[in-house]
């Protein structure tokens, strides 16, 4: 995803997933954003409770411990998810020094990549970002590159997906779940030997206890994923954290709500369900490479 025509700054995507989650939480407790603003002794505002849970400020890590205080959350794991996220909003990230390339969204995504501890995908038709080799990559966003600014940029945009990859290695990677569909493992490239060495980086990455990968046939019934791909970024046990991302041609769309992310989670469990077995994905898989 490279920097579009007419790009408007706008509030991240982890911006507005913390300002949400501390509305719900406020509205849960039936308080309003003063009666919080007292509760802090006046050390904030109502109108920066507000500013705040509208992603029109960005939150510092005390603003939102003392909110916290004031709506008496007790639940460990969730104050520390919610700071953590808000002490990642003030970091900078290694793609920040990319962004003469990069669009809002696609910023959006590698950080919310960077922050995420699950990521389930379904992809039908392209191998999943995060398990491409660099030449796959290249062809790829050659080949759906739709400005003169992307063509230009193609080399730096390899280098970003490549970098993206370093969440699954390290102390604590995230875990991977793709499900894959079987004409993405198809695709005809100029050089064979390009679709030989990502069906071969797929079934080593698949041995990795972190990441499950599963491919859905070419054979399967009609499924949910034929409206199109997407992935769900979790981060750990609360799933009010999760945002769902879908990837159009030229720019992606976050889904945030609560009821539309468990859609999609019912929509990923039949996927689940409905592709092949990892083992017999594995098979397949090696299958294919061999015929090429």
């Amino acid at each position: 995803m490279g920097r579009g025509t007419g790009f408007v700054s706008a509030p991240t995507v982890r911006r507005r997933q913390l300002g949400r989650t501390l509305r719900n939480l406020r509205e849960g407790a039936g308080l309003t954003q003063e009666e919080v603003a007292r509760r802090t002794g006046g050390r904030i505002r109502g109108t920066k409770v507000s500013r705040i849970e509208t992603a029109v400020n960005a939150a510092t890590a005390a603003d939102v411990s003392l909110i916290l205080d004031a709506l008496a959350i007790a639940d460990d794991d969730l104050r520390t998810a919610l700071l953590r996220l808000t002490r990642e909003g003030a970091r900078r990230g290694w793609w920040q020094s990319y962004r003469t390339v990069l669009s809002q969204p696609y910023e959006d995504l590698i950080s919310l990549e960077s922050e995420a501890e699950q990521i389930s995908t379904w992809q039908p038709t392209v191998i999943p970002g995060l398990l491409q080799t660099g030449e796959y990559a290249r062809q790829i966003i050659s080949a759906t590159a739709m400005s003169e600014a992307i063509e230009d940029a193609v080399s730096t945009l390899v280098d970003v997906r490549l970098a993206r990859q370093t969440v699954l290695v390290g102390d604590s990677p995230l875990t991977l779940w793709a499900i894959i569909g079987e004409s993405a493992l198809r695709t005809e490239t100029a050089d064979p030997q390009t679709m030989r060495e990502q069906l071969g980086r797929l079934l080593r990455l698949g041995e990795q206890p972190t990441i499950t990968i599963q491919v859905m046939p070419a054979s399967a019934p009609p499924h949910v994923g034929q409206m199109g791909g997407f992935s769900i970024l979790g981060y750990g046990s609360h799933v009010d954290l999760s945002v769902i991302h879908v990837e159009s041609l030229t720019s992606g769309l976050y889904v945030e709500d609560g009821d539309e992310v468990s859609v999609y989670r019912h929509a990923i469990e039949q996927l689940r369900a409905t592709a092949l077995s990892p083992a017999e994905s594995a098979t397949m898989i090696k299958e294919i490479r061999d015929s090429k």
